[in-house]
C-alpha cells in the first residue's frame, strides 16, 4: 500500500462516480482485516503506529467513497476543481428562490405539526435528489464535464441539507 494513493486506488476501485458498493464494502473489509490495530496488539510500537495510520487512512477512504455526495466532492478535488460551495452566487437565482420556497413550506408544515406534509416533502425531495445523482453520474462518468458536475454537487449540498431539516422536523413530531 502507498500512502500517496488516492481513495480509489487505495481501495482498488476505478476513479468514477458510479461505484459497485458491494465491491467497495468487500475491499474495505479485506484491507481492514490486514491492517486493523487489533492484529498488531502484540507488535512493536512502530508496527502498531503503522497499523493505526493505515487503518485510519482506509476508514477515511471508505467513508468518503461510500456516500455519493462526499464521493462527488472528492472527485472534484482530485480534478483540482473548486466546487464553489462557499459562494451562493455560483447558483442560479431560480434554484435559490426554489430553496427559499422549500424551506418556507417545511417551516410551515413543522409549525402546523403536519407530519403527512413533511413526509410528502421528504419523498418528493428524495426523488429530486435521486434524479440529480443520476445526472451527476452522467456528467462525471460519461461526459467528464466538471462544470456541470460541480453545479450538480452544489445543488445536492443544498438539497441534502434540506432533507436533513425535513427529517429533523419529522423526528421532532414523532417523539
Amino acid at each position: 500500500m502507498d500512502f500517496s494513493d488516492d481513495h480509489f486506488a487505495l481501495l482498488g476501485l476505478p476513479r468514477a462516480f458510479r461505484l459497485d458498493t458491494t465491491l467497495l464494502d468487500a475491499r474495505y473489509r479485506a484491507l481492514q482485516a490486514e491492517v486493523h490495530p487489533d492484529r498488531f496488539a502484540n507488535a512493536g510500537d512502530a508496527e502498531r503506529r503503522f497499523s493505526l495510520q493505515w487503518s485510519t487512512r482506509i476508514n477515511e477512504a471508505y467513508q468518503t467513497l461510500k456516500k455519493p455526495l462526499p464521493r462527488a466532492r472528492y472527485l472534484l478535488l482530485l480534478a483540482n476543481y473548486d466546487v464553489g460551495a462557499e459562494n451562493n452566487l455560483a447558483m442560479p437565482t431560480d434554484f435559490l428562490i426554489e430553496q427559499m420556497e422549500w424551506r418556507e413550506t417545511v417551516a410551515d408544515a413543522r409549525a402546523a405539526r403536519d407530519l403527512h406534509e413533511l413526509e410528502r416533502l421528504h419523498h418528493r425531495l428524495k426523488h429530486d435528489i435521486g434524479e440529480i445523482y443520476d445526472e451527476l453520474a452522467v456528467t462525471f462518468d460519461e461526459q467528464q464535464d466538471l462544470v456541470q458536475s460541480a453545479d450538480r454537487v452544489r445543488r445536492l449540498m443544498f438539497l441534502e441539507k434540506l432533507l436533513f431539516e425535513i427529517d429533523d422536523a419529522i423526528a421532532a413530531l414523532e417523539t
